[in-house]
């Protein structure tokens, strides 16, 4: 109380100043049109101004909200693709199954721990053994390929990124066909090498990479990167810098990716002779 009374003493002109100019400014107001107008008219841009401010920090803090739904409905849309547009050359096809001829399917989940300055570099993942998660599924963003599930819990799972020198990815290019093994050499999270593309393959800097198809683990097509560089090595084949297509620095929100028929076709091509 008795710094209340040290304030209102110390400062009693200042405070007397401002309420009698408070005070003619409502005069002011009340007894003129105009200013009484361009009173209104400020008050309400403030208005204005602050509502649209609010309304960014609202719009800024459901991004995550947003995303997700984005990230679900695109997971709703691969599904329905997969399901529902098959590819003419399937008429002799004459295996009958629930999944109306569907080969992947497609679930979200979000990545919880990643690296990229390693040369053995993992992704840890929210979905696990409970929602279908099991090793050998291929793992994509809506950029491109991001890695193969390697480890599986009830509820989490790891994956062995694109960004590990122990993975190799069939891939190709994606105007010619010419396919080879991609791995990452460990020198830049942002680049991968594509090997045993021959030397009369006809390449360009911006061709467009992508999965080859001839694994059991990623449909084909799906994007990896883009030619950046390439020189010949060996006399006999170019050795190719892809520029990587998904940036892992980056990565929030992934795609599990599922091939039903991946055991029917392992288990075919384990059973093929062995080279002597």
């Amino acid at each position: 109380m008795q710094n209340l009374l040290r304030f209102l003493l110390k400062y009693h002109f200042t405070l007397l100043f401002v309420l009698l100019e408070a005070l003619a400014i409502l005069l002011l107001l009340q007894n003129n049109n105009y200013q009484n107008t361009q009173f209104v008219e400020l008050a309400r841009n403030v208005q204005g101004t602050f509502y649209e401010q609010s309304m960014r920090v609202e719009q800024y803090l459901r991004l995550r909200e947003k995303n997700q739904q984005l990230v679900e409905e695109n997971e709703r849309l691969r599904n329905y693709i997969a399901t529902n547009l098959r590819a003419e050359r399937d008429t002799f096809r004459r295996r009958v199954d629930t999944t109306y001829g569907q080969q992947y399917s497609y679930l979200s989940a979000r990545v919880i721990n990643n690296s990229v300055n390693k040369q053995h570099n993992f992704i840890t993942l929210d979905k696990g053994e409970e929602d279908g998660v099991a090793p050998e599924m291929g793992v994509i963003s809506g950029q491109g390929v991001v890695g193969v599930i390697r480890g599986v819990s009830d509820h989490f799972s790891t994956a062995i990124s694109l960004l590990n020198s122990e993975l190799r990815v069939s891939a190709k290019l994606s105007g010619t066909g010419y396919y080879g093994p991609l791995n990452w050499t460990g020198r830049d999270y942002r680049y991968a090498t594509l090997a045993d593309i021959p030397l009369h393959a006809t390449l360009s800097r911006g061709d467009t990479v992508i999965t080859s198809g001839y694994s059991a683990i990623f449909p084909e097509g799906i994007s990896i990167g883009f030619v950046e560089s390439y020189e010949e090595k060996g006399g006999r084949f170019y050795e190719v810098d892809v520029e990587l297509s998904t940036n892992f620095k980056r990565l929030s929100n992934v795609y599990i990716v599922k091939n039903v028929l991946s055991e029917e076709q392992n288990q075919l091509e384990n059973n093929l002779p062995a080279d002597d």
